[in-house]
């Protein structure tokens, strides 16, 4: 049990070093899209999709395990040690999935938090604050509660319609 928690816990360093990485550079993707795919299938030069970056979750998990399903093929066949090694295969596959969805978390509150954004909120925080101590919203609310012309050309509103308790009584679904 000690051994599976410590691979699921490197499994899920590993997804994230991958996906950090592969947000940075996807070229070993872009190889083997244009090994796989005709010209005209080919992705452009500008998407930064990989096999684990901008992926859905079907997709980033078959290559993770296909990834994990290679590793332990060649693990298998170079060493003559032969483990039960299913619990620490899916561990690490849970893991490094797991991995992804908390780097790409990170990546999101990253690109929240630029500075632009910030810069723009404060601002908006000021203009707010500045409106507050000029007393615009008051002399808005006085200006509200005076009746316009408009205001009383416009129809009654209809007449209030049953609530939901009460059409469900009238159906006869409740007492």
């Amino acid at each position: 049990m000690t051994i599976e928690i410590i691979v699921f816990i490197a499994a899920i360093l590993f997804g994230i070093v991958a996906y950090w990485r592969e947000s940075k550079n996807n070229k070993f993707y872009r190889l083997v899209n244009k090994i796989t795919h005709s010209k005209e299938l080919q992705m452009v030069a500008d998407n930064p999709t990989g096999f684990l970056y901008l992926q859905p979750f079907l997709m980033r998990l078959v290559w993770i395990t296909a990834g994990f399903l290679l590793g332990l093929i060649l693990v298998m066949v170079l060493t003559p040690i032969n483990l039960f090694v299913v619990q620490y295969f899916v561990s690490a596959i849970v893991g490094t999935l797991a991995g992804t969805y908390i780097a790409s978390a990170f990546f999101v509150t990253k690109e929240g938090l630029s500075k632009e954004n910030l810069v723009e909120a404060v601002q908006k925080g000021r203009d707010f604050i500045e409106d507050l101590a000029e007393g615009k919203p008051e002399a808005e609310a006085e200006e509200a509660k005076e009746p316009t012309p408009e205001a009383e050309a416009e129809p009654e509103p209809e007449a209030p319609k049953k609530s939901a308790r009460e059409r469900l009584k009238d159906k006869g679904m409740i007492n």
